[in-house]
């Protein structure tokens, strides 16, 4: 494992890539995220607005030449946990949409996802969205030099578990800035005190993926699209998070 550990100046750039994506998130996207629109259309919009700002959607092209990931996002509609691809799928009234963006931004990787209610949403989804947020700010709450990234897993999961919902298992946060993915993966279980030790300069990208029932998930014949193996709804919140002066520094939260 190589974790790698970066500068004052370069966790600047890596928020500056993260602030395109926060940007997005508060002041663009609630607007756009109503029924009747097509994941395909706010794909468009989130794709024209990273370049706009001198990013590149970094999704774009990720798996390689055997099947490569078609979109500028992911966009996960109720059942689809994550990597969802945009398509010509309506969003209704009553859905939840979660958006993860990765954007590049001279030459370094922003990384943030989360979940839209569109118009009014029952009880049950309200819920699903507060605590995979709230379980997201636990667990950067452990974000302090020292801890251990079982500390962390550990708080997500102990959380969500207390709300009667399930930390999705197959997939996990990681670190970013110079690529999209590093080292260390950011598993959002564990046991307290386990796992590697937080330091000044890490950048960890965590991200809670909490279902309403099963935590286990079914990949789609595209490859891509993961979806709770019962078919209920799932959350996903994520932010970039720096390691500085000892505590976290999260890279994605707008800066006004």
């Amino acid at each position: 494992m190589l974790v790698t550990i970066k500068t004052r100046k370069e966790i600047e750039k890596i928020k500056a890539a993260n602030q395109v994506i926060a940007r997005l998130y508060a002041d663009i996207l609630p607007s756009k995220i109503v029924p009747g629109v097509s994941t395909m259309e706010l794909n468009k919009i989130i794709e024209e607005y990273i370049i706009s700002c001198g990013g590149v959607p970094a999704t774009i092209g990720v798996g390689g030449s055997n099947n490569p990931y078609p979109a500028g996002s992911c966009i996960s509609v109720n059942e689809v946990v994550v990597h969802g691809i945009p398509s010509d799928r309506i969003l209704k009234e009553g859905d939840i949409v979660s958006v993860d963006t990765v954007v590049k931004l001279d030459g370094y990787f922003g990384d943030s996802a989360m979940t839209f209610p569109v118009g009014e949403i029952d009880e049950e989804s309200k819920l699903l969205l507060e605590v995979t947020k709230k379980a997201l700010e636990i667990g950067i709450e452990q974000c302090y030099a020292g801890n251990r990234l079982g500390d962390l897993g550990n708080a997500i999961d102990s959380y969500v578990k207390k709300n009667k919902f399930t930390v999705v298992r197959d997939f996990c946060g990681h670190g970013v800035g110079y690529a999209m993915h590093e080292d260390p993966v950011v598993m959002n279980f564990g046991r307290k005190g386990r796992g590697i030790k937080l330091e000044e300069g890490m950048v960890i990208a965590i991200e809670p993926m909490v279902n309403v029932g099963s935590y286990k998930v079914d990949i789609l014949k595209d490859g891509w699209t993961a979806v709770t193996k019962d078919r209920k709804r799932s959350a996903h919140f994520e932010h970039s998070v720096a390691i500085v002066d000892g505590k976290p520094m999260i890279l994605s939260k707008l800066d006004r």
